[in-house]
């Protein structure tokens, strides 16, 4: 016979682990928030997502759910000059955690969320402007390629006036050249697509001042 005590602390190990998980993607859901930014932050967070490759909600969350940093932010902000920023609003998609943490933190403070997430999304400044600095050597390192692309093709076109079209040399040469010219496609599209960050400009001395 089955002792009862057990099975009501079985049970309550069950409900127990239920309600853990449910809390759990209950912090994982979706909701959307509207924020009034500069949109010199909105378009740091857009500059890093595509650059990075990370969807703008993970990295909006990671940069919330810092807790330490966003508590930092609250108890060095200066209301005054955040007041004379020029925003504009924006609507984010992010976790409802992290909604949860940023109201937290802004109501601990009596700080203005918006205050909160905009000084936040300046702290990407250090990594667009080293990711700028990659992609002018993505630049250089591209135009060396297509140095290289046009002497394979002029390579291609003397080996068949040399062998003939159907020598397997000049059939092999031909796919690889094949080959590269969609990697540069590829990769001129990436370019073209990153140009953006190009006239980014980092923020004075003023503006970062909390």
């Amino acid at each position: 016979m089955t002792n009862k005590n057990s099975q009501d602390s079985n049970s309550e190990e069950i409900f127990s682990g239920g309600a853990s998980v449910e809390l759990d993607l209950r912090g994982k859901q979706s909701v959307r928030a509207t924020f009034k930014l500069s949109e010199k932050a909105i378009d740091s967070l857009s500059l890093v997502a595509i650059h990075l490759g990370i969807k703008q909600k993970s990295l909006f969350d990671h940069l919330i759910d810092d807790v330490k940093s966003l508590n930092d932010i609250a108890e060095s902000l200066r209301l005054r000059q955040f007041k004379q920023i020029n925003r504009v609003q924006k609507t984010f998609v992010l976790s409802r955690k992290t909604l949860d943490i940023l109201e937290l933190i802004a109501k601990d403070h009596d700080t203005p969320r918006d205050a909160l997430v905009e000084y936040s999304i300046r702290k990407l400044e250090s990594v667009i402007l080293a990711e700028k600095k990659r992609h002018g050597k993505r630049k250089e390192l591209f135009n060396e390629l297509c140095l290289h692309w046009e002497a394979g093709k002029a390579l291609l076109e003397k080996s068949r006036q040399s062998l003939g079209a159907g020598d397997p040399f000049c059939q092999n040469l031909e796919k690889s050249m094949g080959g590269l010219s969609r990697t540069m496609q590829e990769l001129a599209s990436f370019i073209e697509k990153s140009a953006i960050i190009e006239s980014y400009q980092p923020l004075q001395v003023s503006d970062q001042a909390l």
